[in-house]
């Protein structure tokens, strides 16, 4: 689950990580409350960000969400020193209105959230970030003394530049790491040593929340030699969110595309593409290896779609509704193994949803395991557009096939 970079700060402030200070607003009419808020603390230098799940905020464009060929200001985030009228006109242009970036790609997101920070003095920008090292099974520590540009682009052009360190679990962040760590960014004197308690409740806070991604770009170094998370992005795993159930009300749902929403309410793992192929299967590794057969027949899947090792009647209807209602889908792929699950109870789901949701779609279904004869018999005499196929090729084919 992402959160926006204000409750990702709110979360690391609770295990005492520096973060840059500051106010969510939701409405142009809490902006006043915000900045005297700000001025009571000392602070009179302002910065405005918009919180979209996005990065690349500040070299975004912003657009009027009524007219999109009008744009309203350049840049997500913007740095206004001590003059508020102006802070407080850029922040009426941009809330309720369509901010793209590189990673929103031409449709943009509303910003619907403003986070009215302090404006810091710095002398260097840093990258740090934690995540899990799926390849070893051990969280990776990475820190880069390029902050505040893409990783990925200093990762491919200059790797030698991203220094990485892998946390033993059973031990954690040990003392000699954090010291290769802030060595690798070349800290010297109080920065170094402020760095060392940075890390250290930085890794406690990404454990403590059960985080899948902790990364701040960038991490500065002020001017007078502290440490400090200029920007905070946070992915919770999801898996974990039982321990944690006050972070539910995080979730921005305006923030995830509708059909995952939807999906998500009858717990199904469906993430959307941008092909035409619509795929229903049930286990994820079964659902990688479709995906990667459909582009392999020239067609291009339209969903990662995972209904579970038990998939019933009613899950393959609530499947079938979801998939229908991206309109880029011209034909359904159904791919099933019955071991659990009995492939005639998911054939006689399949024929049951396509009935009730008037399916008009072509439909190519491969069922193979337990009763996969039934299964296609009973396919067979449904009498319905459903195309049976016995592989993995055969089915990619096919569906391929209707398509052209």
């Amino acid at each position: 689950m992402k959160i926006h970079e204000y409750q990702a700060k709110e979360l690391l402030k609770k295990f005492g990580v520096a973060v840059q200070d500051g106010v969510a607003i939701k409405s142009i009419d809490e902006f006043d409350s915000a900045i005297n808020y700000l001025k009571e603390k000392g602070i009179n230098q302002f910065v405005v960000k918009s919180q979209i799940h996005a990065g690349g905020r500040g070299k975004g464009k912003v657009y009027n969400k009524y007219n999109r060929d009008e744009l309203l200001v350049e840049g997500g985030v913007k740095f206004f020193g001590a003059d508020i009228e102006k802070a407080k006109e850029y922040a009426s242009k941009v809330l309720g209105n369509i901010l793209v970036t590189h990673q929103t790609g031409p449709q943009g997101k509303e910003v619907q959230t403003l986070f009215i920070t302090e404006g810091l003095n710095y002398k260097k920008e840093l990258y740090l970030g934690i995540l899990l090292d799926r390849a070893v099974g051990k969280n990776i520590i990475m820190v880069s003394t390029e902050g505040g540009v893409e990783i990925e682009k200093v990762a491919a052009e200059t790797p030698e530049k991203i220094i990485k360190c892998w946390i033993e679990p059973a031990l954690g962040l040990q003392p000699y790491q954090a010291r290769e760590l802030a060595f690798g960014l070349q800290l010297e004197g109080n920065a170094f040593k402020d760095f060392i308690s940075f890390i250290s409740k930085l890794y406690n806070a990404y454990e403590e929340i059960d985080a899948s991604l902790v990364e701040i770009n960038p991490l500065i170094i002020t001017n007078d030699d502290k440490i400090l998370a200029l920007d905070a992005k946070i992915n919770l795993d999801d898996n974990a969110l039982f321990r944690h159930k006050d972070y539910l009300e995080m979730r921005d749902l305006n923030e995830e595309d509708p059909l995952e929403v939807e999906a998500s309410k009858y717990n199904l793992n469906y993430i959307k593409l941008d092909g035409n192929v619509g795929c229903m299967v049930n286990g994820a590794g079964l659902a990688m290896a479709t995906m990667d057969i459909i582009k392999q027949a020239g067609g291009e899947p339209a969903n990662f779609l995972d209904v579970g090792g038990s998939a019933s009647a009613e899950t393959v209807e609530n499947g079938f509704r979801i998939i229908l209602s991206d309109k880029n889908v011209k034909a359904i792929l159904i791919n099933i193994f019955g071991g659990i699950v009995r492939c005639d109870r998911v054939a006689t789901g399949v024929v049951q949803a396509a009935k009730n949701l008037n399916v008009s779609l072509p439909v190519v279904v491969r069922l193979q395991g337990t009763n996969a004869e039934e299964a296609k018999r009973i396919l067979e005499e449904s009498g319905l557009n459903i195309i049976s196929a016995d592989t993995f090729a055969d089915a990619a084919e096919k569906v391929v096939k209707v398509l052209n």
